[in-house]
């Protein structure tokens, strides 16, 4: 007999009431629909009792401030229970007062408005370039004075000009200079001393950071330790307008001032008699003078038949060659006369290779240097010295515009300054064009940083305010107010 299946039979064998029975997937649901609710609930409790407001937090804050991660009321004000959206300017400057970056702006832009928190453990000096370009777009000035910076820069690429010192040379106008310098020569290779080999010098041999230790390759071990009348000064040349960055400087930053010691002495020799194996001192003259005095009088002394010297044989007018005589000196008339050939020499030829000589004297300059005119008999009663000045340090090349040599360090000097290997007057500047700058600098992931942060400082933290101090260790420790 066939079996027959009905749909009424089918139906029956549904159990209609299953959705009664629990089951574990029923039970997970249930807890977590009941638990999580329950679990918020309570974290939000904890928190609102421990005093912790990071509940509120809108994200993680900056490396600079992430121990006030939980300390709402540093930075916002809170009324009414809430706390604002942004962090008020007081609160900023309770903590790191600054002068304002421009006392004729037309606008001040609030901190947050550049330095914006709650982005993770981010570097919040890092502004973005549309912070820089809501004045700097559009520069003006709230007297109506037209500004002497450029108008409308955008960011590094979009507007910013050629630097300063570029833009001065390229109208002719240079820093006085008072050594004589031709950087292509030394870029060649060069004979080292009178008789020495050719050596090929580089960069680093003149030219450290003043933190690091100088290279010693051409340098005369007397000269690094003697000790000089001038000491370290050099002639700073005025800059106006430099805005020193919040974090201390490392040293490395910029190249320390080259000295003739460490970089000189061991080509430029400073030998003034064939007698005396030693250079005078890299000095003031009236030092060499002395030193001159004394050396050639320690000589004499223990020389003392070189008082009767011979003079060269000569030739009359018709040419027939004259007999030898013989002169006798005193100790005095001797050294005198060495003195004076030895000044000739080294004011005529050895100090004025490098330097500017000058004397300052009342009416017009004379036709010879006055130096010059001193007879043997004079030099010891009388002498005149030829005045050397400083050496000119302009300082910082940018002034508005900060630069690591140290972050640099892995490319080579003549990469950036190119134009040191033809450059002939010490008054060219050899700093690398914008364009340079813009090879590695740029926007994108392949590339170095090349927002504005990046080479300028926006506050000059050399006039900073000093801050009262309010936070305590244990306070940020816990939490609590």
């Amino acid at each position: 007999m066939a079996r027959t299946r009905t749909t009424k039979k089918l139906a029956q064998r549904i159990d209609l009431n299953y959705f009664k029975r629990p089951t574990s997937l029923k039970r997970a649901k249930f807890w977590l629909s009941a638990g999580l609710p329950a679990i918020a609930l309570v974290w939000i409790a904890w928190h609102g009792f421990a005093r912790d407001s990071r509940v509120y937090s809108s994200g993680r804050m900056s490396e600079a401030h992430a121990v006030l991660e939980a300390q709402c009321t540093a930075c916002h004000l809170q009324t009414a229970g809430a706390f604002s959206a942004k962090a008020s300017d007081a609160a900023c400057s309770a903590c790191h007062d600054g002068p304002l970056h421009h006392a004729a702006l037309t606008n001040t832009a609030g901190c947050a408005t550049c330095h914006t928190e709650h982005r993770g453990r981010v570097d919040i000096v890092a502004a973005k370039n549309e912070s820089c370009a809501q004045c700097h777009g559009d520069l003006k000035t709230s007297n109506g004075v037209r500004s002497r910076y450029a108008a409308h820069i955008e960011s590094l690429q979009n507007g910013h000009p050629e630097f300063a010192p570029l833009r001065r040379e390229a109208n002719r106008v240079r820093l006085p200079t008072t050594v004589r310098l031709n950087h292509a020569i030394h870029m060649k290779p060069i004979r080292r001393g009178p008789n020495g080999p050719n050596v090929q010098l580089e960069c680093g041999n003149c030219h450290r950071p003043s933190a690091a230790s100088p290279d010693l390759t051409y340098s005369d071990g007397r000269y690094v330790t003697a000790t000089v009348s001038y000491g370290n000064r050099s002639a700073l040349l005025p800059n106006t307008g430099i805005l020193q960055p919040a974090k201390p400087a490392t040293g490395r930053e910029l190249m320390a001032p080259v000295k003739f010691a460490t970089a000189c002495a061991g080509c430029h020799l400073l030998t003034f008699d064939r007698r005396l194996d030693l250079g005078v001192p890299h000095d003031e003259p009236k030092v060499v003078h002395a030193f001159l005095i004394a050396a050639f009088s320690e000589y004499i002394r223990a020389h003392p038949a070189e008082l009767r010297e011979a003079v060269e044989p000569g030739r009359d007018l018709t040419g027939r060659p004259m007999a030898a005589n013989t002169r006798v000196y005193t100790p005095n008339q001797w050294v005198a006369s060495r003195v004076y050939d030895a000044e000739q020499l080294l004011w005529r030829k050895t100090c004025a290779q490098c330097h500017e000589l000058s004397i300052r004297l009342a009416g017009a300059a004379p036709p010879v240097a006055p130096w010059l005119t001193v007879s043997p008999e004079q030099i010891l009663t009388a002498p005149i010295f030829p005045e050397i000045q400083l050496a000119a340090d302009p300082g910082p090349r940018m002034p508005h515009a900060k630069f690591d040599h140290d972050a640099h360090r892995g490319f080579a000097c003549e990469g950036c300054h190119l134009k040191a290997l033809s450059s002939t007057e010490t008054s060219d500047v050899l700093l690398p064009g914008i364009a340079a700058c813009k090879t590695c600098h740029a926007p994108g992931p392949e590339h170095a940083e090349s927002r504005c942060f990046e080479c300028h400082t926006y506050h000059d933290w050399s006039k900073r305010k000093e801050v009262k101090p309010t936070f305590m260790l244990p306070a940020l420790r816990t939490g609590g107010r």
